[in-house]
């Protein structure tokens, strides 16, 4: 670390090198990251500079090796990557010939460790500098070269701490779970308690007892006017509680008897306050919400706008900030753009007094800016054509949501009305916009932006209704749903686990280690993930705390800020996770060792047993090797369901409906003799042309589910929705695929014509679905859907 300090010398002559340009050719070199970026910076700087990229990292801890000296200080002992000695080749050659080095990775830990290696290992007699900037514009690289800063030792520090914890963690538990369990696993300090979260959830699923109760709504008629919704509010002054359907019938009879009055009417204008600018984790879950795009996916497409996209008359620029940030601030040069921009096109009705300002967390990099586009003139309109369709998706999304920070806030007006009915009251609301606002550019995705559904008739105070309709209406409490990947992400970030640097790796690693699955956009842990999870929270309680975890990243942040050293940090750390891994390696329960199980191989006849495997438990024959037979257990191996339907092949067998490793197949009961199968199909038509296949569910070799044509390879439908044989009623598509469960008895359908609108309800029978009846019921709903219901 001296020889860095050495190397990152400070100077006051930057600003004098650089103008003297002019007179002598001083030779200047820009070190970044991507290729990308040199290609949109080296546009900017013109003659005198040469950029060039790192392509990333060039040293790092070795594969083969622990690679942390922990008797001497925590040292690192870093190696080329594998593949980079020809880039380190040639910046040594370009610096060697330099005047001034300007070091510009990312503005993060990283990019800070990056700078770091690139300093160590060039050999030049220029002066070296490193330069930040949050968004790749000539404004922001030119003053950047005019205001040169020096390495940040303390967050090199914090990066090397992380580094060193990380690979600890991985190096040492990993072996343990490859000697207990199975090879080939890992665990990883965040990433464990990001699967602890998934687990503790589907244990809170598989644990709940659902409740049963009951609501009332009526069909009110005032005279002359249109009839309306309300339903039961209170009973007796308090909020009225029906756990059976004999109370709920009682209470039914009771307002049947009572004639109706209107007692109450209430309006209000409710202020919405504007949303504030996306930070790394909101735009990860909007992106999930309204594209179905992962987290890994909207940050390729962030990076890619970051970097800069060509623009049209030879103009290449950055068209977004940095987009690993968690802090919402703005610049005040992007504050006074955008004010102008929504006074001249919108007025200033929708521009508040002064500028929004949203709340920080304590956690926040102080430096960084919240993601909005570079320039709010770019609109998306301008750049359609010369951004890739995803790309500008989620410029657009980025673009609107920064602009509706700046806005109004929405008015929306109220209307409750409160009807006496003898010992009961009813309540019937309704609403609507009174004032756009910032709704006039973005609309919420967890927040209803149309009207209520329930139109209310103007009504007096005393005005007497007719009751036309009186229903009872049997309800179940529901658990808490699974985890989605942005819903986990607002999780670990609520918790403080993890950082905006992390969230998307996290999220594949957990998937890649088929630790979990996802299935319908929700994440399911495997049988392997919960049994990880289990032995590693007995053993290692301290690592497997969600709160320690949150506490260290509190740490590293600590020790990025100079007020804590990375050693002392490390020492807190390392010694007691020592003492946990001697324990658990002596008292951790072998998994790999088979557990008996009542049941005969009904290829052999021997004795099965439980074994563990990639997809989680299974049963094995007792006589591997000369018998192989197997039968997954857990989740997705429900027992057989009859079909009703012979075996055309032997004659004898009925067809069942199973559970395999790639989804639910059609086979013979009498398997092994008779070893027919056919595909377990949804019941729908290929909708492809001339195909006579029929859609059927799969699997893909990661655990996710897809449907595809029976008729595969000779067909290639695919969709990773879950087709309807219901046609779109706007371009003719001959299906809908599901788009979101709206409630446990409803789901909205949308038309798989990524031009086309027309979303509708389906009526749902949950308890029929797995039979494949639907029992449906359906209702059209608007071509037309909202910003939110736009997937892709």
């Amino acid at each position: 670390m001296a020889e860095a300090k050495k190397k990152a010398k400070k100077t006051t002559s930057a600003k004098k090198s650089a103008k003297s340009a002019s007179r002598k050719q001083v030779k200047n070199l820009v070190i970044v990251e991507s290729p990308a970026k040199a290609n949109t910076i080296r546009k900017y700087l013109g003659r005198g500079f040469d950029v060039k990229a790192s392509i990333g990292h060039i040293r790092d801890l070795p594969k083969s090796k622990l690679g942390i000296d922990v008797e001497n200080g925590f040292a690192l002992q870093l190696v080329t990557i594998k593949g980079k000695a020809s880039v380190i080749k040639e910046l040594k050659a370009a610096a060697k010939g330099a005047d001034n080095i300007y070091l510009a990775p990312d503005p993060d830990r990283e990019g800070e460790a990056i700078a770091q290696h690139i300093n160590d290992v060039i050999d030049t007699k220029g002066q070296i500098y490193r330069i930040q900037f949050n968004e790749i514009t000539k404004k922001a690289i030119t003053e950047a070269i005019e205001h040169p800063l020096t390495i940040d030792v303390n967050r090199v520090q914090a990066q090397q701490a992380r580094r060193a914890l990380d690979r600890i963690v991985g190096y040492k538990l990993s072996p343990l779970l490859w000697e207990k369990v199975r090879r080939g696993l890992s665990a990883g300090r965040v990433q464990s308690v990001a699967l602890r979260v998934l687990v503790d959830r589907e244990n809170e699923i598989t644990a709940f007892v659902p409740r049963e109760y009951w609501t009332v709504t009526c069909k009110l008629k005032p005279n002359g006017k249109d009839e309306f919704d309300a339903k039961l509010f209170h009973t007796d002054g308090k909020k009225f509680e029906l756990d059976n359907g004999a109370d709920a019938q009682k209470t039914v009879d009771e307002i049947k008897k009572e004639a109706l009055a209107v007692t109450t009417l209430t309006v209000k204008d409710k202020k919405r306050n504007a949303p504030a600018p996306f930070i790394t984790s909101t735009l990860q879950q909007a992106a999930s919400q309204r594209f179905r795009y992962s987290a890994s996916r909207t940050m390729r497409l962030a990076q890619r706008l970051y970097e800069g996209e060509d623009i049209g008359h030879d103009e290449r620029v950055g068209l977004i900030t940095y987009m690993r940030t968690d802090s919402t601030r703005t610049a005040t040069e992007a504050l006074e753009e955008v004010r102008g921009y929504i006074t001249e096109t919108m007025g200033k009705d929708f521009l508040p007094e002064a500028p929004n300002t949203f709340k920080v967390k304590k956690s926040a990099q102080e430096g960084h800016e919240a993601i909005r586009p570079t320039s709010v003139l770019r609109t998306p309109a301008s750049l359609k054509d010369m951004l890739q369709p995803e790309e500008y998706k989620v410029y657009d999304l980025i673009w609107k949501r920064f602009v509706a920070s700046q806005m109004s806030p929405a008015i929306i007006n109220t209307l409750s009305v409160d009807i006496n009915a003898g010992r009961h009251l009813l309540r019937a609301s309704g609403s609507n916009v009174k004032f756009e606002g910032y709704l006039k550019v973005y609309k919420d995705d967890d927040k209803t932006d149309k009207d209520d559904e329930s139109v209310i008739p103007n009504l007096e105070e005393g005005e007497r209704l007719a009751l036309n309709e009186i229903t009872p209406n049997q309800h179940f409490t529901q658990p808490p749903p699974r985890y989605s990947e942005a819903t986990l992400i607002k999780e670990l970030e609520d918790k403080g686990i993890g950082r905006p640097s992390t969230y998307a790796s996290i999220m594949s690693t957990i998937i890649d280690r088929d630790y979990a699955e996802l299935e319908e956009r929700r994440l399911w842990p495997t049988e392997l993930g919960k049994l990880i999870t289990e032995a590693l929270v007995l053993h290692f309680p301290a690592i497997m705390d969600i709160g320690f975890t949150a506490q260290m990243e509190e740490n590293l942040d600590e020790v990025e800020g100079g007020r804590k050293d990375w050693v002392s940090l490390m020492n807190e750390y390392y010694t007691p996770f020592v003492s946990a891994l001697e324990k658990a390696g002596k008292e951790m329960k072998n998994y790999k060792i088979g557990t008996e199980y009542e049941e005969k191989c009904d290829k052999c006849g021997k004795e099965m047993e439980i074994k563990y495997g990639r997809f989680g438990q299974f049963l094995a024959c007792t006589g591997y090797p000369e018998c192989k037979s197997t039968r997954q257990i857990g989740k997705g191996a429900a027992e057989p369901v009859k079909t009703g339907e012979k075996c055309h092949v032997c004659g004898d067998g009925e067809f069942l409906i199973k559970s395999g490793k790639f989804g639910k197949f059609i086979a013979c009961s009498n398997y092994p003799e008779c070893k027919t199968t056919k595909p377990f199909t949804l019941g729908i038509k290929c909708p492809k042309d001339g195909c006579i296949g029929e859609i059927a569910e799969r699997k893909s070799k990661k655990g996710r589910s897809f449907y595809g044509c029976t008729k595969y390879p000779d067909c290639d439908f695919t969709s990773w929705e879950k087709p309807f044989d219901l046609p779109c009623e706007v371009c003719g598509s001959k299906y809908l695929v599901f788009a979101r469960k709206i409630d446990n008895n409803t789901i909205k359908l949308k038309c798989p014509n990524k031009e086309c609108d027309f979303t509708r309800q389906k009526h749902i029978d949950e308890s029929k679905v797995n039979a494949g009846d639907d029992g449906e019921k359906e209702e059209s709903l608007a071509s037309a859907g909202s910003d939110s219901d736009q997937q892709e």
